[in-house]
Parts: structure tokens; C-alpha cells; sequence
């Protein structure tokens, strides 16, 4: 297993800084209600509300990377295959493989055994493409094979959720696999770890070092 890089200083930075600005947002709440009773905080409960979504979206990023470095040295390219799916709206449903053996939860998919690019992820996951439809694996910096099959969750889930997010949540409520999901309604990505969905929606900072070079 590889070390896990979760030093993303400019990610890092600004998820700081997001904090920051929240602390700050509320501390001037607590001083406004104390010395001016008359002042309407609803507004400043709506910024807040706000700064919570993008540090949620921000903090999502940077763990996904942290995540995802331990087990393949690819994590941006993978970044980048979301991103860019997520602007064309082109569904997918991405297993990585951590320490858990995922053979038994994982059915009826296609070896492929390929390098892991994320212009090849992409073309699979292309409508159209006969591998498009179901999970695609990565085992380290391998991509072993595509159209699997995974477990839907049997927890209620929103009922907006389709069919790639309940299978999203069930395999990562059964193996400590992380899953990364892109919608092909909205072009919401979004990535689930034991069990829970987390949005991300600030890919930039982490593209940025692979797509200059």
C-alpha cells in the first residue's frame, strides 16, 4: 500500500480558509445577537448556509484525493475522467479497490486488465459504448475490468438518487471500497465511502498539477 498523501497544500489552504470565513461568519453572529437585538440575523444564516455547501464540496475533494493516493498513483487521473463526465453529463459508476476483496460483490463484468488514463475511461464510459453501462474496477493503476454489477443498498435512500448511486452505496456499505458516481441527469459527481455519499463539485485545484504539464 501506497502512502497516503493527503498534503494538498493548495486545497488544504482553501479549505482553511473556507473555515475561516465560517467561524468568523458565526462568532459575528454571536456578537450581533449580544449587542443588537433589533438586527435580523435570517440573511446572514443564508450566507452561512452557503459557505457550509462550498466547504462540504471542497473538503469532499480533498479527502477523495487523500483517499484515493493510498491505493493507486492515478488519482488524477481519475480526477480528471470526472470532471470531465461530469461536464458532458455522462453517467458512470467507478469502483476502486482498497483492502477489501470485492470478487464476491462484484458480477457479470468484462476483463479488460488496461493501464488506468483517464482518456480511456472517459471513451468507455461514452454513451453508447457497450462497457458504458455498469461499474467499471481499479485495482492499483489497472483497469480489470467493466459493466460489472454491484449490490443496491437496502437503506431508504432519497428517492432522487437513481440506480448507479443506491449501487454506490451498497457496495460501500458491504467493503471498504470507494466508489465515485457521476450523474448523467445533472452531471453531479459525487463519491461514497462507508456507506454515505459525499458531493464533489471543486475537481479544478486537484486537476490543475496533471493537466499543465
Amino acid at each position: 500500500m501506497q502512502q497516503e498523501n493527503c498534503d494538498i497544500s493548495p486545497m488544504k489552504e482553501q479549505l482553511k480558509q473556507q473555515l475561516r470565513h465560517i467561524s468568523a461568519e458565526i462568532q459575528c453572529s454571536l456578537d450581533t445577537l449580544d449587542n443588537d437585538e433589533n438586527n435580523c440575523l435570517l440573511s446572514r444564516f443564508d450566507d452561512i448556509r452557503e459557505a457550509f455547501k462550498q466547504v462540504e464540496s471542497t473538503a469532499a475533494s480533498f479527502y477523495l484525493q487523500c483517499y484515493l493516493s493510498s491505493f493507486t498513483t492515478h488519482y488524477l487521473d481519475l480526477s480528471i475522467c470526472i470532471q470531465h463526465l461530469s461536464e458532458r453529463r455522462h453517467g458512470a459508476l467507478i469502483v476502486i479497490q482498497r483492502n477489501d476483496l470485492l470478487d464476491m460483490f462484484m458480477h457479470s463484468g468484462i476483463r479488460l486488465e488496461a493501464t488506468l488514463t483517464y482518456s480511456l475511461l472517459e471513451a468507455i464510459f461514452y454513451p453508447g459504448n457497450p462497457l458504458h453501462d455498469g461499474a467499471l474496477l481499479i485495482q492499483s493503476d489497472r483497469i480489470v475490468s467493466a459493466a460489472n454489477v454491484l449490490p443496491v443498498s437496502n437503506i431508504t435512500v432519497d428517492k432522487k438518487l437513481g440506480t448507479r448511486h443506491r449501487a454506490a452505496i451498497g457496495l460501500t456499505e458491504r467493503t471498504d471500497a470507494l466508489v465515485l458516481v457521476v450523474s448523467e441527469e445533472t452531471g453531479n459527481a459525487s463519491f461514497a465511502y462507508k456507506g454515505v455519499l459525499h458531493p464533489i463539485n471543486s475537481l479544478d485545484t486537484m486537476v490543475q498539477p496533471i493537466t499543465e504539464r
